[in-house]
């Protein structure tokens, strides 16, 4: 079966000197180097960010929209992040930012955050109905989602089917704009501003449902310039009453904030990809036990530490935390006594995508296994990565793959260098004793 894959992280050779630093920081070893250049295997990258942050030499750039994409609709709504809020000091209410937004040429703002406290009431109704199979796993970050998909497939009917508050926020937005213009909503254009690249790839490449109704993504870090100006000439006639969430929506954006809007004590929360790659591994081998919710996020912080973000997330943290004061607790709410609105599930569970398997042929897998632990025994154990794999794991399954040579191991290159001078060595000496012989 053939896949398809749209990726937001891409790699600038003309920048890229074939460094390491990418390839051991992946969480999936997508990243390889080979002829001097880091080379992305578009199958396993699962766009959480962690290259474009560890890279040196800035070759790793996440593709997302522009402003300009706005010229393609009639009616053009902002979906501005929880964790923008966290880029501006001394923000003590959001009105500000969404006034700004409207400025920038906007012809209105649905905040996602508000979407975020109707996920937070729908996951509450489905957590005590007892239909999910605990523990939960946030379905909120779309990176870990998609580590889940293609590193622990017995894990995949943990992940909450509920779409994401971005996603939420889109289909409120478009279905206001509609009734309120009485345009088709094929004119009507939804903005997400995003801290992070995954977001831009589960707008084009969805999980759990076929489309997205998100029309772009539009990078923090692009926005912020333009959106401060326009913020810093806001005169108090200009500023309107556009805020519609509280404590719980905003809270999203950081890490923890999803997993206390549950009202629940048995909950965990981490962020950062390696240790949320712990944790997976942990629940996997059931060394995690009597927990409700788990919330993960791929960035250290939560959102707030995306890389298309501009402030440092702790700073990000402290300023929403100021911001946390001046708001009510929640202002978004679902019908009481009814079940979970239809549109807001999955169209369909998130299932296994096999790209880290050896061969379709059982036995034929075997049999590369077998060679992968052959070939690993040659190997220094060293995991030094001047091969241009993470690991000699990874080198071992790319040699049996045949995308390499067991000889661009510098240490078995080293053998074999050895090994041939010393055979001309010996040859020298045995025509030298001949020579001898003759005389």
């Amino acid at each position: 079966m053939g896949y398809f894959f749209f990726h937001s992280v891409t790699l600038d050779e003309s920048k890229c000197v074939g460094c390491t630093n990418c390839i051991k920081r992946c969480p999936t070893e997508a990243i390889r180097v080979r002829s001097g250049k880091a080379v992305i295997m578009s199958e396993r990258c699962i766009d959480c960010g962690e290259c474009i942050r560890i890279c040196p030499h800035h070759a790793k750039r996440a593709k997302h929209d522009h402003l300009s994409m706005l010229e393609k609709f009639t009616y053009k709504i902002a979906l501005p992040a929880p964790s923008l809020y966290g880029q501006f000091n001394n923000l003590d209410d959001q009105d500000y930012v969404l006034s700004g937004l409207k400025k920038l040429g906007f012809d209105d703002v649905m905040e996602v955050s508000g979407a975020a406290e109707l996920v937070s009431e729908a996951t509450r109704r489905l957590m005590d109905a007892g239909t999910l199979q605990r523990p939960v796993i946030s379905s909120a970050c779309p990176a870990v989602v998609r580590l889940i998909r293609v590193r622990f497939p017995d894990l995949c009917d943990h992940v909450l089917p509920l779409l994401s508050p971005m996603e939420t926020a889109a289909r409120i937005a478009k279905q206001q704009a509609m009734q309120k213009t009485g345009l088709p909503k094929e004119q009507i254009g939804c903005f997400f501003i995003t801290p992070c690249p995954a977001k831009v790839t589960d707008i084009r490449m969805p999980i759990g449902i076929e489309k997205s109704e998100v029309d772009g993504a539009i990078a923090i870090s692009e926005i912020f310039p333009q959106l401060s100006s326009r913020m810093d000439k806001l005169t108090p006639k200009d500023l309107e009453s556009l805020s519609n969430s509280g404590i719980i929506g905003v809270s999203w954006a950081t890490s923890g904030g999803e997993s206390s809007a549950l009202l629940k004590e048995k909950y965990l929360a981490a962020d950062g990809i390696e240790n949320v790659i712990r944790v997976l591994e942990e629940i996997e081998d059931e060394r995690i036990g009597e927990l409700d919710f788990i919330e993960l996020n791929a960035c250290s912080g939560g959102c707030v530490g995306g890389v298309l973000c501009v402030e440092n997330p702790y700073v990000a943290i402290a300023r929403l935390q100021r911001l946390r004061k001046y708001l009510p607790v929640s202002q978004n709410h679902l019908e009481k006594n009814k079940t979970v609105p239809e549109e807001m599930n999955w169209g369909s569970g998130l299932e296994f995508s096999n790209v880290l398997t050896l061969s379709e042929d059982i036995s034929r897998a075997m049999e590369m296994m077998m060679e992968i632990d052959k070939v690993e025994a040659e190997l220094p154990g060293l995991d030094c990565g001047a091969c241009g794999a993470p690991s000699c794991r990874a080198f071992a399954e790319d040699t049996v793959r045949g995308s390499c040579r067991k000889e661009d191991c510098v240490f078995i290159l080293r053998k074999e260098i050895r090994r041939f001078a010393d055979s001309l060595s010996n040859l020298d000496l045995d025509g030298g004793k001949r020579t001898n012989d003759d005389e």
